[in-house]
């Protein structure tokens, strides 16, 4: 289950009992009610306050809307001093806590605050972090020191490290040289085997040490398997169809993986929940991950189809999940030149924007900087400053995939 997932379970757990959100949980961490300023979403941030404010500055930046400096400056101020991110830090004035060092918020972050622009300083420290804790397989696990690599975490630093610059083919174990990308072909499971055929595995069962298909798993090991993040885009046409095939490259894996994703999705339009007892319900979040793991492999018509069928279905899941939930539909629609202001009949973009701050769009960010020039102009009797607001307007338009705490079941 993925982090975000565990802060709904929590919430549905409370309304099933008929009881209240408590005011505080025992560490500390602040109830629905005390959700700080310049946070995205009015639920408990304790399990997805970063990632969720991070894929909504990456949706956002998908239409070019530039958020709030509050809302920045609220995901700035969660880095911890090593340059990681912790899920949510209620107290920023105390040091981390290192056992809740989060490999998939520090991956989001990273992500987020390169497509914001301005950050440069933090995108380093925090790839800096996630360079230090790469375990030996080449790969991540959501909590350093906390088990072993898995595939969703993996995928998404892969995600990071290529949005801030880095080549991950060329970012190595200390011990034994192992890439990322040898991690995660470690996950995959072989053609012939008959829970998934060339599915990833989140990790090996910890018994038994075999692989078990997830559907979750494979969306962000296909991305990541590609060398793309969160927010990627469509991919060249992949000719070979659903076909497997026997993989040794990271491309070819990704390729499986994706074909095994179009045959689970092909029935019904969406992937079922992992969640006991509900093996008939559909999974809108890893239903819009897959659609985007489809598209970065080229596989269009498979996620096309799965893109429509979230626009005619997910709206009140989005409602109900706040910004997190809203991205990964803005996700979906962009990867399969669908509108995600008008997907299904709703503004995405609008109805995340309403779970925040107040916006800065690219045309006010505009208009702010051309009356700037113009005070300027005057005040400097005539001195040129075109050059200057150039430069400023160029950054400003230029600004502009829950959770993966991913501590799921090891079977679908």
């Amino acid at each position: 289950m993925t982090a975000r997932r565990c802060a709904a379970a929590l919430a549905a757990a409370t309304a099933v009992l008929g009881g209240a959100a408590p005011a505080a949980f025992a560490d500390g961490t602040p109830s629905p009610a005390a959700v700080p300023p310049g946070l995205y979403g009015t639920k408990d941030p304790q399990y997805d306050g970063v990632f969720r404010q991070s894929l909504a500055f990456l949706a956002q930046e998908k239409a070019n809307v530039v958020p709030a400096e509050q809302a920045v400056s609220w995901l700035t101020g969660q880095q911890c001093a090593d340059g990681s991110f912790m899920s949510f830090r209620a107290d920023t004035a105390k040091a981390c806590d290192t056992a809740k060092l989060d490999t998939n918020a520090t991956s989001a972050a990273v992500q987020a605050l390169v497509a914001v622009g301005g950050h440069g300083d933090a995108v380093k420290k925090g790839v800096a972090w996630l360079k230090s804790v790469q375990q030996d397989d080449g790969g991540w696990p959501y909590t350093p020191g906390m088990g072993g690599s898995d595939a969703n975490s993996t995928g998404i630093v892969i995600g990071a490290l290529a949005a801030a610059g880095e080549k991950p083919a060329e970012v190595k174990s200390a011990k034994g040289g192992k890439t990322p990308f040898d991690a995660l072909l470690t996950f995959a499971l072989p053609c012939e085997d008959p829970t998934g055929p060339g599915a990833f595995a989140f990790q090996p069962d910890p018994k038994t040490q075999k692989l078990y298909a997830n559907a979750d798993a494979t969306a962000a090991a296909v991305t990541g398997s590609l060398g793309k993040g969160l927010t990627a885009t469509a991919g060249q046409a992949d000719a070979k169809g659903t076909a497997c095939e026997k993989a040794t490259t990271p491309e070819q894996a990704a390729h499986n993986g994706a074909a095994y994703l179009a045959k689970t999705l092909a029935p019904t339009g969406f992937l079922k929940s992992a969640m006991p007892g509900a093996t008939d319900q559909p999974d809108f979040g890893n239903t819009a991950d897959a659609v985007v793991a489809l598209a970065a492999d080229g596989m269009a018509q498979q996620a096309k189809a799965s893109a429509d069928w979230l626009s005619k279905n997910a709206a009140a899941w989005a409602k109900e999940n706040g910004p997190a939930a809203y991205a990964q539909l803005v996700f979906a629609a962009d990867a399969t030149g669908a509108d995600p202001k008008n997907f299904g009949g709703v503004n995405l973009i609008q109805s995340l924007n309403a779970t925040g701050p107040a916006p800065r769009t690219a045309a006010t960010a505009t208009a702010s900087a051309e009356k700037s020039e113009k005070s300027e102009t005057k005040k400097n009797d005539g001195i040129s400053v075109w050059w200057i607001v150039g430069v400023g307007l160029v950054a400003g338009i230029g600004v502009g995939f829950l959770i993966s705490g991913r501590k799921k079941n090891q079977q679908l």
